[in-house]
């Protein structure tokens, strides 16, 4: 059984399609990017991979990007370490998630994510703070809703 089933019980409300909208921001709130997003999040219950999310980007000038993260559970912490981030997160409680990571192309940078589902499980709200060698330098703001189970 996908050890999150009994070991980070609240990240399972997750699950689904979600659309939503990424934008960008400097440290000063100025924005640097918008862009139009769809996550897909699943646990499955077969293999060596407990979290599978799949990303499809798109920006209004018609480019596009997609990716696949597969993550690991063990003792209570999902782990991520792919072609183009290393993290893990933890479940705060039956609302709340928080990761922290690191893009590969973006070296010496380093992310903190806090994800606040609703009660309903049908909207959340994320956002990534960017820091480097110590400091804030922009922030990602996220707003989703579940589009599908």
């Amino acid at each position: 059984m996908n050890p999150i089933h009994t070991s980070m019980r609240p990240l399972l409300r997750h699950d689904g399609v979600w659309e939503g909208r990424y934008k960008l921001v400097d440290a000063a709130g100025r924005t640097i990017d918008e862009h139009q997003s769809r996550i897909e999040v699943r646990f499955p219950d077969e293999g060596d991979v407990h979290y599978l999310q799949r990303n499809h980007f798109w920006w209004e000038d018609g480019r596009e990007f997609r990716g696949e993260y597969p993550g690991v559970c063990r003792e209570g912490v999902l782990f991520w370490d792919n072609e183009l981030i290393r993290g893990r997160a933890w479940s705060v409680d039956e609302y709340s998630t928080v990761l922290t990571w690191q893009r590969h192309d973006s070296p010496g940078a380093y992310l903190y994510e806090i994800i606040v589902i609703n009660e309903q499980n049908n909207v959340r709200s994320r956002t990534w703070h960017w820091f480097r060698d110590g400091v804030l330098y922009q922030r990602t703001l996220i707003d989703e809703r579940r589009v599908a189970p």
